[in-house]
């Protein structure tokens, strides 16, 4: 609640809240997300325009085993209330099983030490063509130093597999003081090996992507596009009437 007041006034139209839930702690389980209503009765309006900020639920799962994932492909009536799904995964196996299987919204990438794993080109890949966005936090560079220098270099080196593509950076702020606009953060991003137009990205239409990659997930089961077949000069032809025909030909 005293978060939120300040990402309006710094220009956010759009925060999610996260609910973590770590497999290693005892008795974890997926409970219903909080309604923003009950936190928020009247939702402020987004700075320098008329509409009110938008509130979503997130649900975050801190994977460390293959057997973490069988909840994500069952189908949990509570991780289908919230918007959007992410996974942290904690190995090599479990970053390839999340980029390739797992039908989430975001995958985590640690920033907090060094990566036990390098990236590899195929799984990243695939989670590109599916939708898949990776998300980098840039609160940790603010507390530690040593913290800064790890979300750096693993930052890095996603950036030479991904090549910039569906990169998210959020903040996982607990504090009103953690929160930089979003500007300041698409100036991180370039400390993050982005361009200025991936940076930029990385605060707005990717976060927009990821919305709506959600929102799919939750309501399309499948698919279907319909395309209008070329016809060819022979059917054509034929289908010109034979009174028109002769008149073409006279």
């Amino acid at each position: 609640q005293n978060i939120l007041p300040v990402c309006f006034s710094v220009g956010y139209s759009a925060v999610a809240l996260n609910h973590v839930i770590d497999f290693k702690e005892k008795k974890q389980e997926i409970v219903k997300p909080v309604s923003p209503s009950e936190l928020f009765p009247s939702l402020p309006i987004v700075q320098g325009t008329t509409k009110r900020i938008k509130v979503l639920t997130r649900l975050t799962l801190v994977v460390s085993d293959p057997s973490h994932c069988n909840l994500l492909r069952s189908t949990s009536a509570n991780i289908r209330l919230y918007d959007i799904i992410a996974v942290f995964p904690k190995t090599e196996k479990l970053f390839h099983i999340a980029c390739t299987t797992l039908d989430v919204d975001l995958v985590c990438i640690n920033v907090t030490e060094k990566l036990p794993f390098y990236f590899r080109r195929p799984p990243v890949n695939m989670a590109i063509d599916r939708g898949i966005y990776f998300e980098l936090l840039y609160t940790p560079a603010i507390k530690d130093s040593t913290m800064r220098r790890y979300t750096i270099s693993n930052a890095i080196s996603l950036m030479q597999v991904c090549k910039g593509k569906n990169i998210v950076i959020s903040s996982a702020a607990e504090r009103a003081l953690e929160l930089r606009g979003p500007y300041d953060v698409a100036n991180l991003g370039l400390l993050f090996g982005l361009s200025e137009g991936e940076a930029k990205a990385a605060v707005s239409t990717n976060c927009r992507a990821t919305m709506l990659h959600g929102e799919t997930r939750k309501s399309a089961c499948g698919v279907v596009y319909t395309v209008k077949k070329p016809r060819k000069v022979e059917e054509e032809e034929t289908a010109v009437p034979a009174c028109k025909k002769a008149k073409t030909q006279a």
